[in-house]
């Protein structure tokens, strides 16, 4: 991990020495010699991590290493804010900086200089005598070796479990099964795919183990992969595991057949067998790729079954012929249940759990959220256990993995994935870890969280949003973090953190001091680690005290109205929901700041001083009681995302959301991607022309008269990929016929106001995916203009149509949720078969004049969902009568 620590600062390093050349001299060429020194050290690093060198004095030295790495960000972090202070208070500041402060900006650089050169020196010298005294050059790895060897050893033991053992299976067995003995004659490969301890060798075993599947082949093999495997190696225990499956002796020169022998003698054997193989605990297709030459495709009907974490690349790898692949799902309460009793309370009568201990022994199921290797490692570690041990451990586990043997297996399990991250995705997913138990997050916010502290590498033909959200991509495919919830088009949306992946991830960061987590009152002194995040506590905390070394702070405690002093190198402040009325000045000379998050604070303004923060890349003020934006918005030029709106109580209402005013020389920002709503006022709308890099725009308060500035405007943005315009009132109708070529990669678009008729350009939208009208009140039928939208997957009419019928007779071949709300006059829905294939969500309410369901639901055959809510009566008992057996199919139905 050490080696991602001194990464990170030489990318961030880097960046300085291209940005910001101007300010550098008297300290660049110190600088730059400790940037080089650092490219070093990460290699030296990485060789460490690799080897897994595990004495005492060895992570000492490493230990000191990561904390002058630490020492060099801060000197460079001090420097870069006090030479940047002279940007900040304009002209006259300027004058000051270059006349009476002069003497100390030369005292500043040399000061800066002189200690860059003293760390430098320490390292230097550092690593010869490392060498000398630790001779890390001659070690071996033992420690990684053996944990390598542990695992894999613990895995091949699944292949002994009883079947008395095993919970939740049964289903996910029969599935495996059916797809191994289908009769398929081609080559067919079944990835089994999910996070560490999911129970994927598990079920591999099991089928592995199986009589009738044995019977069905001709020879088998079992292979589990070290993650430093040799080939040669694992193709003699290819042989030996094939001869041995059906009683045969070995070559007997295998040990000394090198690879093309070996290869050749695989081949023959397996040339008119039908064979089955399961390779456990793949990690990347490289082994795949070597090994496929040596499985050809007899067409005998052989299957290989693969059991990986890795779901982008391994688990999707052809290999030629069929391919299926099965996710593996965390066991349900009850089968959580089960598996622990098994393993806790074999000894007892009918091996249930004794009622006294019953709702300790359910809390700590809960802890383990349905991960089988921690439900069983906690079981065994429950065993036997008398009262006063149970209380003992139930008031202080917190799945401290290192200190208890009993839960060993799970930890060197989940490090396996953890150490197997490149180094980037190290700091993004340690970072996951500041958010509370069980908390959602959001991409977006998570996204620009990453860029803040510097975690996303620069590349010329990517956003650093693209480049992030490939980052949240990869974790998930590596089953580092769950996805909660996904768009349409199976996008993540939200995402969490397993509890034991949080408590592993926490105890790297408090160790690597990345980060904390702080839960009590108590004063907080005197602070290392570089990010603070605070959780619900049962009081305030009265007071932050030592934390000059403070790059992020973020709260999750509604209670809290206290901000750190003198933390002034802050990258990320992030106070969501925190009942906080006013900022302190000290936030506003925070030069380094790149993120400030204040969505759901009680703030009524932002003062002028705002633009001091000239490195801000995120504000997000969005549900705050702010009503205009000041002047000093307008300096942020390095301002990336600005999100500026509040919703009302009731989004069935015509004025859902409410925008906040915008200073003209808001058009100056010519990095902004994101901004939205501001409301429309004056010239604005003609000036915004000018941002041509925007993604996302949402204006307020367009009239009718707006138009051809309007479509001028939008047309100007090419990038753009949403669009929300919101008219000033629901007698203002919205004109936007001029607009004669929309942006062509637009995705989501919300129109909110009265409409004459559907825009022609609707039709050209084919990148469009989520559409939004609100209030348009159409009397021409809007359907005929969509229904060929190649990508449509979301469609919301909220008052969108005047007309007594809508009717889906062709297309919306991926739409998926279906909203239709607030139609005053709709008495019929017609759906014809064919139409909406892929629906999976249809709302209906506020139709009081719809008393039937519609017609054709019954054609909706992968509908999962049916939510009515302000129905006549008359329907509602339709549904329950002469109308059930056209919905019957429908497994979730809510009537409100």
């Amino acid at each position: 991990m050490d080696q991602a620590v001194v990464g990170l600062l030489t990318e961030n390093i880097i960046s300085i020495l291209s940005n910001e050349a101007s300010l550098l001299w008297g300290a660049r060429d110190a600088i730059e010699d400790i940037k080089d020194e650092l490219i070093s050290m990460r290699s030296f690093l990485a060789d460490a991590d690799r080897k897994g060198v595990g004495s005492e004095g060895e992570r000492t030295w490493v230990a000191n290493v990561r904390d002058m790495a630490y020492d060099v960000e801060d000197i460079i972090d001090n420097f870069m804010y006090h030479m940047n202070r002279q940007r900040i208070g304009g002209r006259s500041s300027w004058i000051l900086h270059h006349t009476i402060y002069f003497p100390r900006n030369l005292w500043m650089r040399h000061q800066t200089a002189t200690k860059i050169q003293k760390i430098n020196g320490k390292i230097k010298g550092a690593i010869p005598e490392r060498n000398q005294r630790y001779g890390i050059d001659r070690i071996e790895g033992t420690s990684s070796k053996d944990n390598q060897k542990w695992v894999v050893r613990h895995a091949e033991s699944s292949l002994f479990f009883k079947e008395d053992e095993l919970v939740g299976i049964e289903k996910k067995r029969q599935l495996i099964m059916d797809w191994l003995m289908d009769g398929e004659p081609h080559l067919t490969v079944i990835s089994i795919v999910g996070m560490g301890g999911s129970g994927k060798t598990t079920l591999a075993a099991n089928i592995y183990n199986n009589e009738d599947v044995k019977k069905h082949f001709d020879c088998c093999a079992w292979i589990t992969i070290s993650q430093a495997y040799e080939l040669e190696d694992i193709l003699r225990s290819l042989i030996k595991e094939f001869h041995e499956s059906r009683k045969e002796t070995n070559p007997a020169d295998l040990n000394s057949m090198n690879y093309r022998l070996l290869v050749k003698t695989l081949v023959n054997y397996l040339e008119k067998k039908r064979y089955l193989l399961v390779l456990d605990d793949v990690w990347d297709t490289n082994l795949l790729d070597e090994i496929k030459v040596s499985l050809r495709d007899s067409c005998f009907g052989s299957r290989i079954i693969l059991t990986t974490r890795k779901e982008d690349d391994v688990a999707c790898h052809q290999m030629g012929g069929k391919h299926h692949i099965h996710k593996m799902e965390l066991l349900l309460t009850e089968e959580a249940w089960e598996l622990f009793c098994k393993k806790a309370f074999s000894s007892s009568p009918n091996g249930s759990c004794p009622p006294e201990l019953k709702s300790f022994a359910q809390e700590l199921v809960g802890k383990c959220d349905g991960l089988p290797l921690a439900i069983a490692a906690l079981g065994s570690l429950m065993y036997s256990k008398n009262m006063s041990e149970w209380n003992e451990i139930y008031n202080s586990l917190n799945w401290s993995l290192s200190k208890n043997p009993k839960l060993e297996a799970v930890k060197s399990i989940l490090l396996l994935s953890f150490n197997d991250l490149p180094y980037q995705l190290k700091h993004c997913f340690l970072y996951c870890s500041l958010f509370p138990e069980d908390h959602e997050i959001r991409r977006k916010r998570l996204i620009k969280l990453w860029m803040a502290e510097g975690f996303v590498e620069q590349d010329k033909r990517s956003m650093p949003e693209e480049v992030a959200e490939s980052y949240l991509l990869e974790l998930i495919f590596r089953s580092m973090l769950q996805v909660v919830e996904r768009n349409e088009f199976g996008r993540p949306k939200r995402c969490k953190m397993h509890d034991i992946l949080r408590e592993l991830a926490l105890s790297i960061s408090e160790r690597e001091k990345i980060g904390v987590v702080h839960v009590g009152r108590e004063e907080m002194t005197d602070c290392e680690a570089r990010r603070i995040s605070i959780h619900k506590t049962d009081g305030e905390v009265k007071s932050f005290t030592g934390m000059s070394k403070l790059r992020s702070f973020l709260v999750f405690n509604k209670s809290l109205k206290t901000l750190p002093s003198r933390s002034k190198m802050l990258r990320v402040l992030d106070l969501e929901d925190a009942p906080i009325d006013e900022l302190p000045d000290e936030v506003f000379k925070l030069f380094n700041l790149r993120y400030l998050n204040l969505r759901g604070t009680l703030l009524k303004k932002l003062p002028n001083s705002i633009g001091r923060l000239l490195n801000l890349q995120t504000l997000d003020i969005r549900d705050t009681k702010i009503e205009a934006l000041p002047h000093g918005i307008g300096k942020l030029q390095n301002l990336r995302h600005l999100i500026m709106y509040s919703y009302t109580e009731n989004w069935n209402d015509f004025r859902f959301f409410v925008g906040m005013q915008a200073p003209t020389n808001i058009t100056r920002l010519k990095n902004l991607q994101t901004i939205g709503v501001f409301e429309a006022k004056g010239d604005l709308i003609r000036e915004i022309r000018s941002l041509t890099q925007l993604a996302t725009i949402r204006i307020g308060n367009v009239k009718e008269t707006d138009e051809m500035d309007l479509c001028i405007s939008i047309e100007n943005m090419r990038l753009l990929r949403i669009l929300d315009i919101t008219v000033t009132n629901e007698e203002e109708t919205l004109q936007m016929d001029a607009l004669s070529s929309p942006p062509p990669n637009l995705q989501k678009l919300y129109l909110t106001g009265k409409l004459e008729k559907v825009p022609q350009w609707f039709r050209s939208l084919q990148s469009l995916t989520f559409l939004q009208l609100h209030w348009s009140r159409l009397e021409e039928d809007l359907l005929p203009h969509i229904a060929a939208l190649p990508n449509l997957g979301q469609l919301r009419l909220i008052n969108a149509y005047v007309g007594k019928q809508l009717c889906f007779n062709t297309s919306f071949l991926k739409l998926t949720q279906l909203w239709i709300c607030n139609f005053p006059q709709l008495n019929e829905i017609i759906i014809e078969n064919g139409v909406m294939p892929n629906l999976k969500i249809l709302s209906i309410a506020n139709c009081m004049e719809l008393k039937t369901v519609p017609m054709g639901i019954e054609y909706l055959q992968n509908l999962q969902q049916l939510n009515l809510k302000s129905v006549p009566m008359e329907l509602k008992n339709r549904i329950g009568n002469e109308d059930f057996p056209k919905v019957h199919h429908i497994p979730k139905l809510y009537i409100w």
